[in-house]
């Protein structure tokens, strides 16, 4: 059995709980102890009335080498701050694969990546770490997905295209085939994307029009054409 200490106690800490409930019911002998959650709050932990200890805050907690961590924030930015900070410290982490999710053998996922439950992720598929595949996401055969992304319920990825890191893909939202998005971009939902997306953008509609915002920066390279 694994000891877990949940990093957050908002929502996405709380899926996960359900998540590894549901894993613990349907294996034979319990996979998954979980200790407990740390935020630095405890209102949504009050919110959400988990049966498990809150451990005090995410600033001051001493890393227990005896356990693993999960991620619990949804937060892409807060998220990544915490993962470096607890990595520097030794923190050791792990993912969370949902029983309902259909994953090739070829499928590659990385550390600290948590699969929702009726995920399709096809053949060849690449999955960095510490990324959120969320609920009924379809990745296609032979996406690349960096790391620390956030894709929403329902997201689905074309054969080939290729997602970077820090990316918040929102619900309903679609990549076609060989269709590239760079790094800290939002794709609001029901986006579908068909050109390639660069960094720090975000792709919405406005009264049936398409936008792409870029955020340019002083020492930023041009990248138009």
């Amino acid at each position: 059995m694994k000891h877990i200490i949940i990093i957050g106690c908002g929502s996405h800490a709380a899926e996960l709980v359900e998540y590894i409930s549901y894993i613990n019911e349907q294996s034979e002998t319990p996979l998954y102890n979980i200790k407990g959650l740390i935020d630095n709050t405890n209102i949504y932990y009050e919110h959400y009335g988990y049966p498990y200890d809150f451990l005090g805050s995410i600033d001051d907690h001493q890393i227990d080498t005896q356990v693993k961590y999960i991620m619990g924030i949804g937060n892409i930015e807060i998220r990544a701050k915490v993962l470096q900070d607890f990595q520097l410290k030794g923190a050791k982490f792990i993912g969370i694969i949902h029983p309902t999710a259909l994953i090739s053998k070829s499928a590659i996922i990385g550390e600290g990546t948590v699969i929702s439950h009726n995920v399709s992720i096809g053949p060849k598929a690449e999955i960095g770490a510490f990324n959120v595949i969320n609920s009924r996401c379809t990745i296609g055969h032979d996406a690349k997905i960096g790391v620390n992304n956030f894709l929403s319920p329902q997201v689905v990825l074309g054969g080939y295209s290729k997602v970077g890191n820090d990316n918040l893909l929102g619900t309903n939202s679609c990549l076609i085939p060989e269709v590239e998005v760079g790094n800290n971009n939002k794709i609001m939902a029901g986006m579908a994307v068909t050109n390639k997306v660069y960094d720090h953008e975000t792709v919405f509609y406005r009264f049936k029009e398409k936008l792409v915002v870029r955020k340019e920066f002083i020492d930023k390279p041009d990248t138009t054409e």
